[in-house]
């Protein structure tokens, strides 16, 4: 019989997603014109660290999968991470905006040295977290709840970022300079993610275990994922989901900094709120919108169209921005708002179908590697990301972009493509490897029923 969940429970499954968002959300947004704009390095340089230090890190996601699912302790398999790993994420992560005194050469090893050490922390508390939703519940309806709560706290935790990180940096601008501005904006943050996981620890529970009689293999667990056709289908769809979330925004803030030439939307409390920072809150507000109609309507439609639907609308939407006017603000921002929901929709869904896949696996093969099917997640939003991080930057670098100067009219023309077509061409190509994902609802609950026969003929 499967044991309760609490709301307890869930509210601290979510603090976790709202501690890595924070991390996630600065690093889309903030972290490339930090590089260009403050730290100096120019931005196909940067495109060009986020894909080479890729390399390791997109091997380290299946790595960890692997390590956490061979881990033992009195706290389970993965908790334990969220308590060893905190302190050095935020750590890690006020380093990665700090700036050091060095030359151009010595800047760029500090940026390749702290962004590759951001991830492999990220990989090591997020793989371990992502893996807590396929042992909480073997029920399909709470995992379900899980991640829409999950997915509700990462966009709390986005739009939190979003609505103070850039009136923090100016506020401590006036008395610090620029760059140590965005360091102490970090430390802040930092805390907060800190205080977050600790939080997830100790409000969650492992309750699902491998098999008793499952032997540790891990040949046997590469050769099971290695067979396990959701998994691919998922990881295909993740990446270029996370492409189509990582170009809009990456670009966003060059785009209303050179093309709509920023300026205050209104002010509160005698601190400044900038078109930018609007766009940006209207976005993951209703990012959350979103997430919390997944469940509704994927009851409705099923897992996979829902998934489809909406990713085929944000690629319809994401079209229509490239033919936008700068002027045109409240344009600007409807087509943010819808294009946000529809991504909201998405991935409690996308969380949801990974947790089936473990399933799936051991319901086929008779082994359960949470882990390591759950590192298809962490690897998926960073390989993403990290494609269109580099497609962002490189693509300023192919348009002439220069920091800190007055854009031609061909830099504009790419900074428009990288708010329209580009992230819809990857939108619509989500939509249809999805198409491509056999595992329905009902497929799942007669999947389930034989897990659960199972585990009770064990006991």
């Amino acid at each position: 019989m499967t044991e309760k969940v609490s709301l307890r429970e869930k509210i601290g499954y979510g603090f976790g997603d709202a501690a890595s968002s924070m991390f996630w959300k600065i690093f889309s947004i903030f972290l490339p014109i930090f590089y260009t704009d403050v730290f100096g390095i120019s931005a196909a340089a940067v495109g060009t660290m986020l894909l080479v230090t890729r390399v390791w890190d997109t091997a380290n996601d299946p790595i960890m999968g692997i390590i956490s699912d061979r881990t033992k302790t009195r706290w389970g398999k993965f908790r334990p991470y969220l308590l060893w790993m905190a302190v050095p994420f935020g750590i890690i992560g006020v380093l990665m905006f700090s700036t050091p005194d060095f030359g151009y050469s010595g800047k760029m090893v500090y940026a390749y040295l702290t962004y590759t050490l951001m991830m492999m922390a990220y990989t090591a508390i997020n793989v371990p977290y992502a893996s807590l939703l396929g042992v909480m519940s073997a029920n399909s309806n709470d995992r379900t709840s899980f991640a829409s709560y999950r997915m509700v706290f990462a966009f709390a935790g986005s739009i939190l970022v979003v609505a103070i990180y850039q009136p923090l940096v100016d506020w401590f601008k006036t008395s610090f300079s620029a760059a140590s501005s965005y360091q102490f904006t970090m430390i802040v943050i930092g805390l907060l993610a800190i205080c977050f996981f600790l939080l997830t620890f100790w409000w969650t529970r492992e309750r699902i275990a491998p098999p008793k009689s499952q032997k540790n293999s891990l040949r046997e667990d590469l050769k099971n994922l290695a067979g396990n056709i959701p998994w691919f289908i998922l990881l295909g769809a993740g990446v270029a989901t996370l492409i189509f979330n990582s170009v809009r925004d990456g670009v966003a803030l060059y785009y209303f900094k050179y093309y709509v030439t920023d300026n205050a939307a209104f002010t509160f409390s005698a601190t400044t709120i900038t078109l930018s920072t609007a766009y940006l809150f209207i976005g993951q507000t209703t990012n959350m919108l979103g997430v919390i109609m997944a469940q509704p309507v994927s009851k409705q439609l099923g897992k996979r169209k829902t998934f489809m639907f909406a990713m085929f609308a944000a690629a319809a939407l994401s079209a229509l921005f490239y033919g936008v006017q700068r002027e045109s603000i409240a344009i600007i921002f409807i087509l943010q708002a819808l294009i946000s929901f529809c991504a909201g929709i998405i991935f409690p869904l996308l969380w949801s179908m990974y947790a089936d896949a473990a399933d799936y696996s051991q319901w086929k093969t008779g082994r359960r590697a949470t882990g390591l099917v759950f590192s298809a997640s962490s690897m998926s939003q960073k390989l993403g990301w990290t494609i269109g991080g580099s497609i962002t930057l490189w693509f300023l670098a192919l348009y002439g972009f220069e920091a800190n100067m007055e854009q031609s009219p061909q830099t504009i023309l790419g900074i428009k493509y990288m708010m329209s077509f580009i992230p819809g061409a990857a939108a619509l190509i989500s939509g249809l490897v999805i198409m491509f994902y056999q595992l329905s609802d009902k497929k799942m609950a007669e999947i389930m029923a034989d897990l659960d026969q199972r585990r009770a003929n064990e006991n």
